[in-house]
């Protein structure tokens, strides 16, 4: 099925992360409709719920997906490598999401918040190497579809908390909340475990809210409506 019910969704969904995680490049919209045998017209209105339930961001003349979190099928400045293959991440939280999503060790490549100095930040057997570093994210993630864009250009490292506050300040930019990156890496591998399923599902609030609760992160900056409603 593949229209605009949350089966047909994910399965659209499914037709564009599966070859993207195994080929590093997502099919086009035609690509998709001969994989799953339907009119490309069946495979634009599951791409319309979807972009509606913010399950992906289409581009608004093509039509085709420009974000399918956590992957940007357009260059950004963060970059997941893992052996001779890749894949840009819309920022550092999908960055970590990619990594779960692909297992085992891999690098992220971007740089101190989004600035000149560049950074590596390894996942070695499970863990951050670099452990000492902070991730700012400026606003409530509860917050971020009222700009994606500018959500995750915002979710960044840092080397410390007064780094942060320097930053925000030179940038007239949003002090929002730094955490440690072990407490990061753990949430993009949570919140992102399901994406390459064929039957994933957007996460409700509730479902968003249980997920920064086992992560530790319980403040009123990160907290959600327990709604049964798509996040």
């Amino acid at each position: 099925m593949t229209d605009a019910t949350p089966r047909g969704m994910g399965c659209v969904h499914h037709a564009f992360v599966e070859p993207l995680l195994r080929q590093d490049k997502a099919p086009t919209r035609m690509e998709v409709a001969a994989t799953l045998a339907v009119d490309v017209a069946r495979v634009d209105t599951a791409l319309a719920a979807l972009e509606a339930t913010h399950g992906a961001v289409l581009d608004p003349h093509s039509g085709e997906p420009w974000v399918l979190h956590p992957f940007s099928l357009t260059p950004t400045g963060t970059w997941v490598a893992q052996d001779e293959r890749g894949w840009w991440a819309p920022c550092l939280w999908c960055a970590f999401g990619i990594v779960g999503l692909i297992g085992g060790n891999a690098a992220v490549h971007t740089r101190l918040g989004g600035e000149a100095e560049p950074l590596t930040i390894h996942v070695t057997g499970g863990d951050v190497i670099e452990d000492d570093l902070q991730v700012h994210f400026a606003l409530p993630p509860r917050d971020a579809w009222n700009n994606v864009h500018r959500f995750c250009s915002t979710v960044l490292p840092f080397r410390s908390e007064a780094q942060v506050d320097r930053w925000c300040a030179r940038h007239a930019l949003p002090r929002g909340e730094a955490i440690p990156i072990g407490q990061a890496w753990e949430l993009g591998r949570r919140w992102y475990a399901r994406h390459a399923d064929p039957d994933w599902q957007k996460w409700t609030g509730a479902q968003a809210a249980a997920i920064f609760e086992a992560v530790g992160l319980t403040g009123s900056f990160w907290r959600f409506e327990p709604t049964n409603d798509p996040f």
